[in-house]
């Protein structure tokens, strides 16, 4: 480790970091709107992107800095068992092929703008709706905090803001300036800033990913040394190997199954989505978005790397931060941390976007000001989107980072229970409102209470995501677990309340309204300023 600044990487990261912030005040003018105080505008960025655009806001979005940060240190800390990512990421593609098209076309229709004004509409339910936006806010509050601590991660290594004996100010200075241009332009230019810089950002890791793949192992030996030196390491540690013991098989398997289900679910993800300008946008984007899935299997074997690299750090955030630092000539380490600093930066804004929407619409709209216009929806929203990232840098700043990591692992838990009323609503009207809200409510409570019973090294209460499954007595993920508990009590609950002819809610939505595409009959392509942003 190299002691004080990294003067030359620190110039590159701060000329990379100007470049961005200037791209994200100039995209308030890219593709200016007529109409600027919507939500359609600021924030779903006019639902105007195409499938270059989307391709890169949702791969911005979606492989964010912690994804840079956190996978290969699971692997420098875990081993095999650390790519659970990889495989996750391969089985959403699929996935989201059958369900996504058909949300963009009911939510283009009725101008729908979260996820929560479609279970509105599809339910007739506001209490459902508020139960899917109170948890798409609380899972996204620390996935924000996260980015932060990657560029955090990064100013460290440089040796920005002194040691921990520094006055807190000073050694946190740097995050709040990065903080505070962040706040500056989402609130000025809304998701085009994310957009835009998306540009910049994945043509950076990309770059970054081809370079250090060939780079390093030239410079380790090759990789027969960069796995044999990895193997030593994890035998020594009594892990038994690179690859996990059938034992972690089940943890493995349900860890990279719930992750799926769960990745789409989260506000930023749609977000991103219905932005999009067309139904054929989003089906184009399910096929070539699996080349981010081959970028991060690249970017995984760097955590074996930085083990044949001798990298030691207390934080394993630290780990490829560091094997940058230690591997690559100056500039082009400052390079590397540019990507990791700029991918925090795109993914924060959309998140803070997606978070703010939902209040607005959901908690907002529905219960405090009912007749409000689409010009108090915009306002409020970035005023939340500000309130929201100052949370996520209060959370940052006063809490272990490590707690900021296993929070994100219990916002995953939460968001996953979203998926029978969204995804089950796209597909069918079968399931009664108040069956999808007591199964919500039951894998809630389950998963909440199972997470606070795992302990850790340094926590006693939420120290990971896996616990034994009841009934099959192997470690599981405990999302997935709560998710089919959530999903039983709803089919069971809906048996019962259709049996009792319980009162089900009016479903605004009609059959061709899930295959409606721009230009076609009755799709709204442009709202009226008297009505954009608001439910039909």
């Amino acid at each position: 480790m190299k002691d004080g600044v990294n003067g030359v990487a620190l110039g590159v990261f701060v000329f990379f970091f100007l470049a961005v912030t200037v791209l994200g005040f100039l995209a308030s003018r890219w593709r200016k709107a007529e109409n600027e105080h919507s939500l359609d505008e600021w924030g779903l960025g006019g639902r105007s992107f195409g499938t270059w655009i989307t391709w890169f806001l949702l791969g911005g979005d979606l492989y964010t800095a912690y994804t840079f940060v956190a996978v290969p240190a699971a692997i420098y800390a875990a081993g095999a068992s650390g790519f659970f990512a990889v495989p996750y990421t391969i089985l959403v593609y699929p996935l989201i092929f059958t369900f996504l098209p058909r949300l963009w076309s009911v939510s283009h229709r009725h101008g729908y703008v979260t996820t929560s004004d479609f279970v509105r509409g599809r339910f007739g339910s506001k209490g459902l709706s508020l139960a899917v936006a109170v948890t798409g806010i609380l899972a996204t509050m620390p996935y924000i905090a996260l980015q932060l601590v990657g560029i955090q991660a990064v100013l460290d290594v440089m040796g920005v803001g002194g040691g921990e004996d520094t006055n807190w100010f000073v050694k946190d200075l740097p995050l709040l300036i990065a903080f505070g241009v962040l706040a500056a332009y989402t609130y000025s230019s809304g998701l085009r800033a994310p957009a835009m810089i998306a540009f910049v950002k994945d043509t950076l890791i990309y770059i970054v990913i081809a370079v250090a793949i060939i780079y390093i192992p030239i410079k380790l030996g090759g990789f027969d040394e960069i796995f044999a030196k990895a193997g030593e390491k994890y035998t020594a540690a009594g892990a038994g190997g690179i690859v996990p013991a059938p034992a972690g098989q089940w943890t493995y398997a349900t860890l990279a199954l719930g992750s799926a289900l769960a990745l789409f679910m989260y506000p930023h993800s749609i977000t991103a989505t219905l932005s999009s300008k067309s139904r054929e946008v989003i089906r184009r984007n399910t096929t070539i978005l699996p080349l981010y899935s081959l970028m991060l299997g690249l970017l995984a074997l760097l955590g074996f790397m930085a083990i044949a690299a001798g990298v030691k750090v207390t934080n394993g955030q630290l780990a490829i931060p560091q094997l940058f630092e230690d591997m690559f000539p100056d500039w082009f380490a400052g390079v590397a941390f540019a990507a990791i600093g700029i991918g925090a930066l795109v993914p924060a804004a959309i998140m803070s976007i997606a978070a703010a929407n939902l209040f607005t619409r959901n908690i907002y709209k529905d219960f405090i000001k009912p007749d409000a216009t689409p010009e108090q929806e915009t306002k409020v929203s970035k005023l939340v989107s500000l309130l929201v990232k100052v949370g996520a840098l209060v959370f940052v700043l006063t809490m272990d980072k490590t707690v900021a990591i296993n929070f994100q692992l219990l916002g995953g838990i939460w968001i996953l229970q979203t998926f029978p009323a969204l995804v089950g609503g796209l597909f069918t009207r079968w399931f009664h409102r108040w069956a999808l809200l007591a199964g919500w409510a039951v894998g809630m409570l389950y998963g909440t209470l199972a997470a606070y019973g795992v302990a850790s090294p340094t926590q006693k209460h939420f120290g990971g995501s896996a616990k034994e499954i009841p009934g099959i007595g192997e470690i599981g993920y405990i999302g997935l677990t709560a998710f089919v508990l959530n999903v039983v009590v709803t089919v069971v609950l809906t048996f019962a309340l259709k049996a009792l002819k319980a009162p089900d809610g009016i479903d605004e939505t009609t059959p061709a309204d899930y295959t409606a595409d721009a230009g076609d009959p009755g799709v709204e392509v442009e709202l009226p300023p008297a009505t954009a942003g608001t439910s039909h």
